[in-house]
C-alpha cells in the first residue's frame, strides 16, 4: 500500500498542477479571454471543434474588444453585436457577456436566453451563476438567486469574488438599488 501510495501522490501533484493554469481560468470565467471547453467536451457544431475558434488569435482579439465595451465603455448594445459576429455564443463565455449585457440594457427575456445558453455549454460557469444570481435578484426571485449563491459556493466556496458579489447583493433589502 505504501509503494502506491509514492507512485500515485507525485502523479497527483504533477496532474494539480498541470491542471493549475485550466482551473483558474475556469473560476475566472469571466476574463477577457474565453475558457478552453473541459478537455472531455468533444462536442461539434457544423463539423468543427468548440476550441478551433476558441484559440484563434481572431477570435480571442475580437472577444477581448467586446469585453473591453463592456467593461471599459459601459457599450452594451456594441458589445453584443461584436460577440453574436463571432459566431459562437455557444460558448459560455460569450453567451455570459451576452446575456451580461442584454441585462445591462434592461432586456430581461433576451438575458435568460443567453445565461441559460451559457450554463448549457458549461454547466459549472462560475460568472454566469453570479450574473444569472443578479438577474434573478433583480426579478425579486431571492430564493432563486439564493440557489445561484450556492452553486457558486459548492463550485468555488465563499471566498470568490463572484460568491462575494452576489452575496453583498442578497444581504441588500427588497427592492434595494443594486451596485455591481
Amino acid at each position: 500500500m505504501r509503494k502506491l501510495s509514492m507512485l500515485v501522490v507525485p502523479g497527483l501533484v504533477a496532474m494539480s498542477l498541470a491542471a493549475g493554469p485550466v482551473l483558474s481560468s475556469a473560476y475566472a470565467a469571466g476574463g477577457d479571454s474565453p475558457s478552453p471547453p473541459p478537455s472531455s467536451d468533444s462536442s461539434t457544431k457544423k463539423g468543427k471543434k468548440k476550441s478551433s475558434s476558441v484559440s484563434d488569435p481572431k477570435f480571442l482579439a475580437a472577444y477581448r474588444t467586446a469585453y473591453a465595451a463592456i467593461y471599459d465603455k459601459h457599450d452594451y448594445t456594441g458589445a453584443i453585436d461584436q460577440l453574436k459576429s463571432l459566431g459562437r455564443d455557444d460558448v459560455a463565455d460569450v453567451a455570459n457577456l451576452i446575456g451580461y449585457s442584454y441585462r445591462k440594457l434592461g432586456d430581461y427575456q433576451s438575458s435568460k436566453v443567453y445565461y441559460e445558453l451559457a450554463l448549457k455549454d458549461d454547466p459549472n460557469h462560475v460568472r454566469t451563476w453570479q450574473y444569472y444570481g443578479l438577474w434573478q435578484l433583480e426579478q425579486g426571485n431571492r430564493e432563486q438567486a439564493q440557489y445561484h449563491l450556492n452553486k457558486i459556493a459548492s463550485l468555488t466556496g465563499t471566498d470568490s469574488s463572484e460568491y462575494r458579489s452576489l452575496a453583498a447583493a442578497l444581504d441588500k433589502p427588497t427592492g434595494a438599488t443594486l451596485v455591481y
